[in-house]
């Protein structure tokens, strides 16, 4: 025997050859477009012919159970199923009428406990919850909508003062014959919950009192559920842990003190990382990284970075403190540092104490730098600058995610400055502004544009470190021109100008989930005054490989003003 699913049109056919010749059994389902798509994801017809009479009747008599159930979940509380078997006699054909769709007629929302003591507060507390309960009367009544609109309201109260609230009763009650379902919740509030004092379990190397400094509430204060995300966020971004659990068990008879719970596992204090990499702005790059995050037993994180690129080698050292509950710690750096691009050449020592502010959303920088800078273009004089410089950075990033964004935004600005009375060669003030955002584009697709400008302003330029200059060209400033060869010319080499502004626009058409293919242009420029500033284009296209560490680039853009050809590329892996 030999039995078919067909599903075509408006029918599902299951399509049987019996043991008669020439004579099929067709099982089929007839019913409005939108009901046999819901039948379709649930109802699953024989795919071998039935063995006796009697195990057809039971067939058909458990798919009328199915289909009306299925379709009461979904708010049809009146289907009317008919069996009929047309000719030939072998096929079943089974009709669904829906009938009408029932809607949410009265809601009532009950509430007891201390949210209804009277306070102020808690009135207007339970007039929000009301009003943004989502099945509002007149629209349709769903199982499923009326289960997730139950849990976003204990999810809402729970939030926040009553961590013990519970529905002690819902019901919906359906009137068939008039398409109605009149909802009642009842919910006790149960008692206010105050927070209490704090007990952590799972250290070894560290001081509890490390953990507990980090909390953003004291003991006294009401509970609320968002503190308590806060406090293992900040817990899990240090590297002293590897698993971080921050909650409390909400008993009624604990509620004016009760305990907040952290459950930790510590990572190793010491760490070592290698790393490879290509970049076509330096070249290929291999690094050497060592940590240790209980500097003194203090829980200070130490950092010491060995990178040596093609065009630029990098060693940095540096202690970090732990943020306390203000989300405010200090960093003290070091490091040395020598490039060589565009034919420019430079040395720099610097070392650095900053004051870092960090919420999810937005970073802010406060520091004071020292750096010496020996620099050496082509076929132009040696110079030796010196600053020491008060910077200022903010930072903020909205984005829907941190490694694949599709839709959000970035936005820094830098301030910074420095002066011939306190340790500088020249006095100046450099500022910076960059902003990138993304729209995603139907399904898949995004659009993204990025505009950054700079202006440091000084007598001149000579004397100030590169760092507070600027240079464009090369991934992230203008495609189709090296990296940093837009600027100012002395001798054969580019150096950084006071004047600098870059733009791009792109767009991307993910052809898969990890692939896709961008078209872009980027235009600016970088000059010592605004007046000498000649724009540049380049444009073209690439392609994108979301990865797990964020998406990968290989470019292919065209520089206007010059006519050549650049690959911009950029890949580092982590060991």
């Amino acid at each position: 025997m030999i039995a078919l699913l067909v599903l075509s049109g408006f029918h599902a056919v299951a399509q049987e050859t019996s043991d008669l010749p020439g004579k099929p059994v067709i099982v089929s389902l007839s019913a409005p477009q939108p009901v046999k798509e819901l039948l379709d994801k649930y109802i699953q017809l024989p795919a071998e012919p039935f063995a006796s009479e009697f195990d057809e009747n039971i067939f058909v008599h458990r798919l009328q159970k199915e289909i009306k159930e299925i379709m009461a979940t979904e708010g049809y509380f009146n289907v009317m199923i008919s069996v009929t078997k047309p000719a030939p006699e072998q096929s079943i054909e089974i009709k669904i009428d829906p009938g009408e769709l029932t809607r949410v007629g009265s809601v009532n929302l009950e509430f007891a406990g201390d949210i209804t003591n009277g306070d102020e507060e808690h009135r207007k507390r339970i007039e929000q919850l009301r009003a943004v309960w989502p099945l509002k009367t007149g629209q349709p009544f769903r199982s499923a909508d009326w289960e997730q609109a139950k849990s976003a309201l204990i999810g809402s109260i729970t939030q926040q003062a009553f961590a013990a609230a519970v529905i002690t009763s819902s019901q919906a009650s359906v009137d068939p014959g008039a398409a109605r379902a009149d909802l009642t919740v009842t919910i006790d509030s149960g008692p206010v919950f105050y927070l209490g004092e704090t007990q952590v379990s799972g250290l070894e190397r560290y001081d509890a009192s490390l953990i507990t400094r980090l909390a953003p509430f004291k003991p006294g204060d009401i509970y609320q559920r968002d503190l308590l995300h806060q406090y293992q966020l900040a817990l899990q971004k240090t590297p002293q842990f590897s698993t971080v659990t921050v909650s409390i068990a909400p008993d009624i008879a604990q509620h004016r003190s009760i305990p907040v719970k952290v459950m930790l596992t510590e990572a190793q204090a010491q760490r070592f990382a290698f790393g490879a990499g290509y970049s076509s702005n330096n070249g290929a790059r291999g690094e050497i990284n060592y940590q240790y995050h209980n500097l003194f037993d203090r829980a200070w994180n130490l950092t010491s970075l060995l990178r040596l690129e093609q065009k630029r080698q990098t060693f940095l050292a540096g202690i970090d403190t732990l943020p306390d509950q203000n989300n405010i710690n200090h960093s003290l750096s070091a490091s040395l540092q020598m490039t060589d691009i565009a034919g420019l050449k430079t040395d720099v020592q610097k070392a650095g104490l900053t004051r870092n502010y960090q919420t999810p959303t937005t970073t802010m920088q406060l520091g004071l730098n020292w750096q010496r800078e020996h620099k050496k273009p082509d076929g132009a004089n040696d110079q030796i600058n010196q600053a020491l410089v008060l910077d200022w950075r903010w930072r903020r990033r909205i984005v829907d995610d941190p490694v694949n964004v599709r839709r959000g935004d970035i936005t820094e600005i830098r301030i910074g400055g420095g002066s011939r009375q306190l340790l500088s060669d020249q006095d100046f003030i450099r500022t910076y502004a960059n902003h990138q955002s993304w729209w995603p584009v139907g399904s898949r697709d995004t659009f993204f544009l990025r505009a950054e400008v700079g202006y440091t302003l000084a007598p001149s330029r000579f004397g100030i470190p590169q760092e507070y200059l600027f240079r464009a060209g090369g991934i992230q400033s203008l495609r189709g021109y090296a990296f940093k060869s837009i600027g100012v010319h002395e001798g054969s080499a580019v150096v950084g100008g006071r004047t600098m502004a870059t733009g791009t626009a792109e767009y991307t058409h993910w052809l898969t989930h990890q692939w896709g293919a961008a078209a872009f242009a980027d235009i600016g420029s970088a000059a010592d005054r605004w007046q000498d500033m000649r724009m540049f284009l380049g444009y073209g296209a690439g392609v994108r490989w979301r990865s797990p560490a964020g998406p990968l680039a290989l470019d292919l853009a065209r520089g206007h003003e010059t006519g050549s050809l650049h690959v911009h590329f950029s890949m580092a892996v982590a060991f």
